[in-house]
């Protein structure tokens, strides 16, 4: 046997086994039961892998490993999110075709994941910026168009002038550019939306995008974040009369019941009935400010703390319930989220008292939150406590009614008299999908001579990438000038077939095709099916593998795509179920986030502070192993937690030392003793039970343990050798499989079922009890693990730091939880 552990000679030879074997294919017919692991696969920068992403893909690649041997056909894939923005700035940049960086980069990538020995099936690999690929990218649009889920309006967006694109809402940050950090303005432009909003509340037997998320097992922050995202709210719709004319002004509130506490009235800037209110006198000064708000984003006219500005349209509404005027001002600091129109109640809405005091209007107090609080005819100093429910007062009829009480009797009054109506509101907008840029997926449609839009016929898909272009941005996309992009041969040719099918007007020409991109998050939406059926050319995938492999059972990625590509894909399978293609609505069963990996400094890679860890470094010194399991000891899964070459380093030893276990170690056939016996199941059982819980440290430590109890044996079971050899196997693949042939056996590691654990071996004879008095631990005991109640209290007693601490006071109750813990609970002093 070798008496050295050459990872670098073990690592390559597995790997070129696996490859070579094309060991972790998965054959579609195969009858075991499925189970579908998926990582949010990496854009491949020039940059290459980094040690973030080995952290998903290796507890990902344990599951896998796992699994197969639990005895399920897994699907483990691996592709590449291939289109964006850097490849394009970098082709800008150099004058290299995004097409050729963008390949380059993926062959490293490929190389370096290779080489950490992940079991990904790779004949099933794709790469979205491949015609096969987004040829269906652009089925997608299509599907969505025919199914008035796409649609095509100006209206006000977000334009970064760094990026010259527009930008969906989920990718401004803080009124910057998600990807530049850049400042975001708005403007106005023409835009292609899918209709996202549609899959809010449940369709049908298709469950919401809100509702959907009580079935899964996700996060339960990243749930939040994505009804919060959604932002759902119930208040009413109601019609204010404006004095002295014709005209009414409807708005949104959640808080009707303050109605008598309302002094204003607030209309968003880009309100469509604006100009209706704004009097002679006052359009200059109207015109004058929407000048000034112009270009602002929602989250900037949104921010906390910043100082609310309006103007006084010269136009009145009449309050409902009391019959007062109300000045009508146009306002930034209001969306065209509802109506676009809010009613202002200053001591009740802390925005609305900012925007009364700056005005000089009176904040009057119509409820209160306590019995003995006198309401004030004008709050001059804000209390968050007025913005909560409470007792009506000054509001007539409704004195002394709760908020709830309120709103009901309120909303019924204006049903009735047919001014208003109870309503549902939401935050969340149509996603925007248009891109001025090159390198995307082109959207198939076309425009006659009169300006109409119509869908490309699914036989000239897909709408392919000219290469004649211009990278560098404009401000609209570099497809508009492409000569080949619109030759009058190609549009001659469409235009014939959609005469034919008879959608296009006989005397009408097409004359250009849309020159916008996707959304790269389009590609990233819909890639889960592309794996269960790569090689279709008839269809995205067939809907018998889509429902054969899905819904994913496993997805592990960032919690940084909690509102674009978590929310995104749910809405693509949401659209699939409703029109009978799938029979699930949910696409990830189970989603795991991986912890951020910060330098040993403690602070963020970057290149800028020096701290980055290239991963190929790791593997030439200490190799694939030991960088798959240093990554899952470095702390809980889901934890952020600082690189350390010390950590590294110790885990390097820990491989080590199973190397000269199996391969230096007298190791005899003869059955092991009890404690090694028990070790060896005790071992087995935590290290299963950890996978499934995502406990990977834990694990790695219990093998850890039953190493070093190995290690000290002058003779070692070759069926305790056997045992960590198997549970070590899905965490450091390479060694398991060198020593598991060195041990002389002719089948793989991976071929193997996971063995079942003798529960009789894993019971303890003895647990150690922590005690308690008052919930200080005072001291720990050691009883047998069937002690009865009675003798747990009476040992306990007998500790001399417990009896000290019960000496002399009332004890109160005495807790035992079998296995766990005893707690005194006593009379305080």
């Amino acid at each position: 046997m070798n008496d050295s552990y050459d990872h670098q000679a073990i690592e390559k030879k597995w790997q070129k086994f696996w490859l070579e074997n094309k060991s972790f294919r998965v054959e579609d017919n195969d009858t075991r039961p499925t189970f579908y692991v998926l990582d949010m696969f990496p854009y491949p920068s020039g940059a290459g892998l980094h040690v973030g992403h080995p952290e998903g893909y290796t507890a990902t690649d344990i599951i896998s490993r796992y699994k197969r041997m639990k005895g399920y056909a897994v699907l483990h894939p691996m592709g590449w999110d291939a289109f964006g923005l850097p490849a394009e700035n970098y082709a800008i940049k150099t004058q290299v075709h995004p097409e050729e960086s963008t390949l380059t980069n993926i062959n490293t990538f490929r190389r370096q994941i290779q080489e950490l020995g992940f079991s990904y099936d790779w004949d099933r690999e794709v790469a979205t910026c491949l015609p096969d690929y987004y040829k269906w990218t652009q089925w997608w649009f299509a599907f969505l168009y025919k199914n008035d889920l796409a649609y095509k309006k100006e209206a006000p967006v977000n334009w970064c002038d760094s990026c010259n694109t527009v930008l969906a809402n989920e990718q401004v940050v803080n009124g910057n550019c998600e990807r530049c950090k850049n400042e975001v303005h708005q403007k106005k432009l023409a835009q292609w939306f899918f209709k996202i909003t549609d899959f809010i509340e449940d369709q049908g037997n298709t469950s919401g995008l809100i509702s959907g998320l009580e079935k899964i097992d996700w996060p339960e922050s990243t749930k939040i974040g994505q009804v919060n995202w959604i932002g759902k709210s119930t208040g009413v719709e109601a019609d204010f009369e404006v004095k002295g004319s014709e005209k009414k002004i409807r708005i949104y509130t959640t808080r009707f019941d303050t109605i008598y506490g309302t002094n204003f009235v607030a209309i968003a800037p880009e309100h469509p009935e604006l100009m209706d209110y704004i009097t002679d006198d006052q359009m200059p000064n109207v015109q004058a400010y929407l000048k000034e708000v112009e270009g602002k984003t929602e989250r900037d006219r949104q921010q906390e703390g910043k100082e609310k500005t309006g103007v006084f349209t010269g136009s009145y509404a009449i309050n409902p319930m009391n019959g007062e005027d109300m000045p009508i001002y146009v306002a930034d600091f209001v969306l065209l989220y509802g109506t676009g129109a809010l009613m202002g109640t200053p001591a009740h809405d802390h925005r609305d008292f900012q925007f009364a005091k700056k005005f000089g209007l009176k904040a009057p107090q119509v409820l209160v939150t306590s019995e003995d609080e006198i309401p004030l005819d004008d709050v001059h100093e804000w209390k968050e406590s007025l913005h909560d429910e409470g007792t009506l007062v000054n509001s007539g009829e409704y004195d002394g009614m709760t908020t709830q009480q309120a709103l009901k009797a309120m909303a019924e009054k204006m049903e009735a008299e047919g001014w208003g109506t109870r309503k549902m509101n939401y935050k969340l907008r149509d996603w925007l999908v248009s891109r001025q840029r090159y390198w995307g997926a082109p959207i198939p449609m076309v425009f006659d001579d009169e300006g109409n839009e119509y869908l490309i016929p699914d036989d000239e898909l897909p709408v392919s990438l000219p290469k004649d272009v211009d990278f560098n941005p404009t401000g609209e996309s570099p497809l508009t000038h492409s000569k080949s992009f619109h030759d009058k041969a190609d549009l001659k040719r469409i235009e014939d077939k959609l005469k034919v099918s008879g959608e296009m007007p006989a005397e009408r020409t097409i004359v250009r095709r849309e020159v916008d991109t996707m959304d790269t998050f389009v590609c990233s939406s819909w890639y889960m099916w592309r794996f269960m059926d790569p090689k279709n050319e008839q269809a995205m995938a067939s809907s018998d593998l889509m429902n054969h492999w899905g819904p994913i059972d496993l997805y592990v990625g960032g919690a940084e795509h909690t509102v674009l590509h978590l929310l995104y894909a749910r809405f693509f399978c949401k659209v699939l179920h409703k029109h009978g293609l799938i029979d699930y609505d949910e696409p990830f069963q189970m989603l795991r986030h991986q912890g951020i990996i910060l330098g040993e400094d403690g602070e963020k890679m970057s290149k800028s502070r020096g701290n980055v860890i290239n991963p190929d470094d790791i593997i030439q010194e200490h190799g694939a192993d030991t960088l798959r399991l240093y990554e899952m000891f470095m702390g809980p899964f889901k934890d952020m937690k600082p690189w350390s070459m010390k950590g590294v380093l110790g885990v390097y030893r820990f491989l080590q030392k199973v190397w000269r276990i199996g391969s230096e170690a007298t190791i005899v056939q003869s059955e092991p003793d009890q404690e090694t016996l028990q070790l060896m199941h005790k071992t087995l059982k935590k290290v299963g039970e950890d996978i499934d819980e995502f406990k990977f440290n834990t694990a790695i430590s219990q093998m850890m343990v039953m190493s070093n109890h190995l290690q000290k044996l002058d003779e070692v079971p070759q069926k305790a050798v056997e045992m960590l050899l198997v549970c070590l196997y899905p965490f450091a693949p390479h060694l398991c499989e060198e020593l598991w042939e060195q041990l002389g056996h002719e089948d793989h590691i991976m071929d193997l079922e996971w063995p079942q654990y003798d529960e009789a071996l894993v019971k303890e004879d003895t647990i150690n009890l922590p005690i308690q008095v008052n919930g200080k631990l005072r001291a720990s005991i050691d009883v047998a693990a069937d002690i009865s109640q009675d003798e747990v209290f009476q040992k306990a007693k007998e500790e001399e730091n417990v009896k000290r601490h019960l000496e002399g006071v009332e004890t109160l109750k005495e807790i035992y939880v079998p296995g766990k813990i005893v707690n005194f609970v006593v009379k305080p002093q």
